[in-house]
């Protein structure tokens, strides 16, 4: 600063400065859960025991490696995420075909459009809290244009310990409303990795969003199988209730539909939509319940309030997923039961919509009158 004239610096940044364990091991302490206090000795990080099984960024890199081995046209692009979007071993056995393009996520998605336009087909493993940095690149350089660009959205929804910094809330709203995506929303691992699949096949822009951890424990597959875009699964019949699920939240939804004898729809895909099951519901069911773990705000349930708008369909609603707020650190566990999108939350909510909501049967036939 004492010099005269302008000066350029090449700043070093050490991941983990000024705690030691970090400093020493900064990848294995990129993310970690609470810190507790020690008397002596350096703190450690407390783990919390979990079921085994892969988490969903090892579902999706053991997929990349499987799709390479098939097709010598993909590349995998993550901007400073190797670890932690599950591409090690990606990156060791295909290291031509590896980009790692640091923290530039606006880079990393024009690069891929810049590869799409050269005929390769790139899959950008992102965060989703991190593609919101990319949203003007997504838009003019991908989807414009309609390039073959496949994402890999990993930490959709409640992220847990890493913070509302952290929590994929907003992918479903910000990408709903661009032309040509194709946005998929697996409820398991094997779903993931079908629709995984699925999107790489699709020639367009196409997105599967996935959560941070592991999942219920589904078989996964070792063959990949096309799935049908666009279209639902029913999962559980019930009466009176019909719940959409969109995403990771299917477990709890089928908490709430065993102590309710609700009908469960596992919809898998937020945009296109399977809006034949939402026209036949709306004309079984009292009410349909939406369910997403992203903002209620411009997201799933948002595009079937406007699929039953559009097709002048009356009947009760009820929009769960996270609210108009930044959700504070805690467990995924807790998270969910402060919002209400556990188990009992969710019979909680539809329980009180039921009693407020009126039924439209007649104002169904008046209409029709």
């Amino acid at each position: 600063k004492d010099l005269e004239g302008p000066q350029f610096l090449h700043i070093r940044t050490m991941k983990g400065k000024g705690f030691e364990p970090a400093e020493q091991d900064p990848v294995g302490y990129h993310a970690i859960n609470k810190i507790e206090a020690k008397p002596k000795g350096p703190q450690a990080a407390v783990t919390e025991t979990k079921p085994d099984g892969p988490k969903y960024q090892d579902i999706f890199g053991c997929w990349l490696c499987d799709m390479a081995q098939r097709d010598n046209r993909l590349v995998g692009i993550t901007p400073a995420m190797c670890e932690g979007s599950g591409m090690v071993e990606f990156s060791k056995r295909f290291p031509d075909r590896y980009y790692d393009v640091a923290i530039a996520e606006q880079h990393a998605v024009t690069m891929a459009a810049g590869m799409a336009c050269d005929g390769l087909k790139p899959v950008v493993a992102i965060y989703s809290t991190f593609l919101q940095r990319g949203y003007d690149q997504l838009i003019h350089d991908v989807a414009l244009q309609n390039l073959d660009v496949t994402f890999g959205i990993d930490r959709a929804g409640l992220v847990g310990e890493d913070g509302p910094t952290h929590h994929g809330a907003f992918d479903l709203s910000y990408l709903r409303c661009i032309p040509n995506m194709v946005i998929g929303a697996p409820s398991d691992e094997n779903e993931c990795r079908q629709m995984l699949y699925t999107a790489y096949q699709h020639p367009g822009p196409a997105a599967v969003r996935y959560p941070r951890g592991k999942g219920p424990g589904a078989l996964i597959a070792d063959e990949l199988e096309q799935m049908q875009i666009g279209k639902s699964v029913e999962v559980r019949r019930g009466k009176q209730v019909a719940i959409l699920n969109f995403g990771a939240l299917l477990p709890q939804a089928m908490l709430a539909a065993d102590q309710l004898d609700a009908t469960v729809v596992d919809m898998r895909w937020v945009k296109p939509m399977d809006t034949e099951i939402i026209e036949t519901f709306a004309s079984q069911y009292d009410l349909l319940v939406t369910l997403e773990d992203n903002a209620i705000s411009g997201g799933a349930g948002s595009g079937v309030n406007q699929c039953l708008a559009e097709l002048h369909l009356l009947v009760g609603v009820l929009n769960l997923g996270l609210p108009d707020a930044f959700i504070e650190h805690g467990t995924p566990e807790e998270q969910r039961e402060w919002i209400g999108l556990n188990g009992s939350g969710i019979e909680s909510a539809i329980k009180a919509k039921l009693h407020t909501t009126p039924t439209y049967a007649t104002a169904k036939e008046q209409i029709s009158l």
